[in-house]
């Protein structure tokens, strides 16, 4: 009763007209993000990182929020309109929203998209609240070697949700790895790898990292990219577009039906809960459960309205199981939730198992944020602003990335007044680019870095724990479910899956 009271007086607070702004005003930003292709909501929270050195943490997660669940819906804009997803979680979207554009059907194929978007949402941010603090007891159940096992499960699910570049994940998650060993010791106080160098005592800080290696290396790729270029309005304007044009008809939404609306919904979310799936592979199963169990999958790749609902009630249901992982364990569930639990670090908030107990307060905004951008703000944006939606691509390009490279160096050099940062910003944007253009995840260095440290440290303990037996891997109930967890998955996701495509 007292967690429902707290999530009662999160709505209070969310609604406060100091807080509120923050979430309409991160929801407005997620949207152009989101819609504009090659910036994504995790770019975007990333260059809110450094304001929240000045920002209530109450209004930096609210914010945070709304930039998620916007970025997540709008990038079916583009992908309907020009077939360019804003998101890659929006690549399943275009496949069914671009033949309906040129149908002369673009307005309603974002309505549903919309529509979809705010049910996916909403049931994923209700699912959020009320599976979050089971997880959390489970989470006391869980000791020292269950620790490392599980987070070893999350860098492994991570490395082998890389479709074709599994190799290439495990290198890019080991060298986020080794750049958090930098500084002072986990266990000892002793320093490593600062190579006699003062300023790396404190370690390497999340905040260039994320900068560079999202926005910088973003910008040396737009940069390098002869094919980007700025559509034109004309383009994206075939035709006068009413408001009402983006209101799905009722035959057509009672046609895909409530059971496939929630169906879809929980399939996001608990694609979200896996550590490193993201809302990509979220709308990939959801779209691929859909055409399988529809009546009518010859209409699928042809403009159909059941994959468009399937792939974006998928997607935004993802962002609020994301969260569950990151707010139990400490382990983000996506990239974007990686970059949102490094707002919680600069405000001195470590997640864990007994997190929602003592900081409820702080977080039950944020889920209400999540709740309140899906039912209202996903449909009143689109009917308030949707005819001027088609235009956000028609920004120059060249203009619109020097403002953000802007933005994000001052940015990083703000935060923490430190010109070393700046350029460990520069250096990771450069590496992360050079990792991009040969294929290496940039997000697995990230997670790397991220859960690198409690991976060591719960290493660590657990051998001092035995001795330095191994063993105690093997002996200790959660960290031998984890570990066959594990196989079950790396069996499911990379032995099974070739030799399907060979049978094939």
């Amino acid at each position: 009763m007292d967690y429902v009271a707290e999530l009662m007086q999160g709505f209070a607070v969310l609604m406060q007209p100091d807080i509120l702004p923050y979430l309409i005003g991160g929801y407005l930003i997620g949207t152009f993000f989101g819609a504009v292709p090659g910036l994504t909501s995790m770019l975007a929270i990333a260059l809110l990182l450094p304001l929240t050195y000045s920002l209530d943490v109450t209004a930096a997660l609210v914010a945070c929020a709304g930039i998620f669940m916007a970025g997540m819906c709008s990038g079916s804009i583009t992908a309907t309109t020009i077939n360019i997803p804003g998101a890659p979680a929006s690549m399943m979207t275009a496949i069914e929203g671009y033949p309906m554009q040129q149908r002369g059907e673009g307005a309603k194929a974002l309505g549903h998209a919309a529509l979809a978007s705010m049910i996916g949402g909403a049931l994923g941010a209700v699912l959020l609240m009320v599976v979050a603090p089971l997880a959390t007891d489970a989470a006391l159940l869980i000791r020292t070697p269950g620790k490392f096992a599980l987070i070893a499960f999350a860098l492994i699910v991570i490395v082998i949700s890389q479709r074709g570049a599994i190799s290439k994940g495990l290198v890019a998650t080991t060298l986020g790895v080794m750049i958090a060993t930098v500084g002072i010791d986990v266990m000892q106080p002793v320093t490593r790898f600062t190579f006699g160098t003062a300023v790396l005592m404190q370690g390497i800080d999340i905040m260039p990292l994320v900068i560079g290696a999202f926005a910088i290396s973003e910008l040396l790729v737009q940069a390098e990219n002869k094919s980007a270029r700025t559509v034109d309005a004309d383009d994206v304007k075939a035709s006068p577009i009413r408001r009402r044009d983006f209101i799905p008809p009722l035959s057509e939404v009672r046609e895909i039906g409530v059971y496939r609306y929630v169906k879809t919904a929980i399939i996001g979310y608990a694609v979200g809960v896996l550590p490193g799936a993201g809302g990509s592979m979220a709308a990939f199963v959801a779209y691929a459960e859909s055409m399988r169990s529809s009546r009518h999958p010859e209409k699928y790749g042809k403009g159909s309205v059941e994959g468009i609902a399937a792939a974006e009630g998928a997607n935004n249901a993802m962002c609020s199981g994301a969260f569950v992982p990151m707010l139990s364990f400490g382990i983000p569930g996506d990239p974007t939730t990686a970059i949102v639990l490094g707002v919680l670090v600069i405000n001195g908030l470590q997640p864990g198992p007994q997190f929602l107990d003592s900081q409820i307060a702080l977080v039950a905004p944020m889920f209400m944020a999540l709740f309140v951008s899906a039912l209202i703000l996903v449909p009143l944006t689109l009917y308030l602003l949707g005819p001027y939606f088609v235009r956000i691509v028609s920004i120059r390009r060249d203009i619109l990335y020097a403002s953000i490279a802007v933005i994000a160096l001052v940015g990083c050099y703000v935060a923490t007044y430190s010109m070393f940062q700046m350029g460990l910003a520069l250096v990771f944007g450069i590496l992360a680019y050079f990792l991009r253009r040969h294929g290496y995840p940039v997000a697995c260095l990230l997670l790397g870095f991220v859960l690198g440290p409690s991976l060591e440290e719960y290493c660590r303990r657990s051998l001092s724990i035995s001795d330095g037996s191994p063993l105690i891997f093997l002996t200790s109930p959660d960290s031998l479910f984890f570990l066959a967890l594990t196989a079950v998955f790396y069996y499911f996701m990379v032995i099974r899956k070739p030799q399907a495509r060979q049978h094939a």
